[in-house]
């Protein structure tokens, strides 16, 4: 086969590790930056054109886009797709996950337990808002934040009050939760591969610091996991319709509560903490679906 995947630097780790785990499988690997692919559609059917030259002989793509670029980038998986080109991740279940608070009702719908969050319209309704989630402290996030960034710990009602209504006047949405201080800094990252956990790991946030994000600092040590933790995974990825994804979960009190559903997990982190070849799982599970 010739797998593409879809990534504007191919230097990134989790891009090098999936070219090689492509051709040590003995497949054809190219790298295509999305951003770089011109989207043609005409009577005789979609194409898509890179650097000039039109990509007609892909077997399958591995998205890696990036949350600044996910309206376009989700545009070329879904032009990959009207080609009947196989895709480890679906173009709408990428969209699906990168929207906040689509996804956090999903899960909702869906019956995944995770922190109480809300969501208003206007900061004259926070005082209501914080009685459903509960007593400070509380954590407000950006709707459009990612990797740690633009997630806030209000310690008080009142701190959480101003910062509710300086987003408020810019217009900037956010949402509140319930802050889960048992969790102590640290979160579970789930690694599944076509409806199979194939690595996790616990990740502590530096000392002071709430957000366990390994960007942000934060450190990564293999864990086991519960029935229930396995559970709640599995159950987050497959209501998000995602083959591949990276669920985060706290531990609390009352069992493990979803964070959020990545579509886009990097790899060092998990295949450093866990020793197990992540990359090539994914090139399985294309060759299983290619053989179907």
């Amino acid at each position: 086969m010739k797998i593409a995947v879809l990534s504007r630097n191919p230097k990134l780790y989790s891009t090098r590790r999936l070219i090689e785990a492509i051709e040590k499988r003995g497949h054809e690997a190219m790298v295509v930056d999305h951003l770089k692919c011109d989207i043609i559609m005409e009577d005789s059917g979609p194409v898509i054109y890179y650097k000039g030259d039109k990509l007609d002989n892909i077997d399958a793509v591995i998205p890696r886009i990036g949350a600044s670029v996910t309206f376009y980038g989700t545009a070329v998986v879904r032009q990959f797709e009207m080609m009947k080109v196989f895709t480890a991740v679906e173009s709408q279940a990428i969209t699906r996950s990168r929207d906040k608070l689509r996804s956090l009702q999903i899960l909702s719908r869906s019956g995944v337990r995770m922190p109480k969050t809300a969501f208003t319209n206007s900061s004259k309704e926070e005082n209501n808002i914080l009685k459903h989630i509960g007593q400070a402290p509380v954590v407000i996030k950006l709707l459009e934040g990612t990797q740690g960034l633009g997630v806030m710990l209000a310690e008080t009602d009142k701190a959480a009050k101003s910062v509710v209504e300086a987003f408020d006047s810019l217009k900037t949405r956010v949402i509140l939760q319930e802050f889960i201080k048992e969790a102590g800094g640290a979160d579970i990252r789930v690694f599944i591969v076509n409806g199979e956990i194939v690595g996790a790991m616990k990740r502590q946030g530096k000392e002071g610091e709430f957000r366990s994000n390994l960007h942000r600092g934060g450190q990564a040590n293999l864990i086991e996991l519960s029935a229930k933790e396995k559970e709640t995974a599995l159950k987050a990825a497959e209501s998000m319709g995602l083959a591949i994804a990276g669920v985060d979960m706290l531990q609390s009190e009352r069992g493990p509560l979803v964070l959020e559903v990545n579509s886009s997990p990097g790899l060092e982190g998990i295949e450093n903490a866990t020793g197990v070849d992540i990359a090539g799982k994914i090139v399985e599970y294309i060759e299983l679906n290619q053989n179907k």
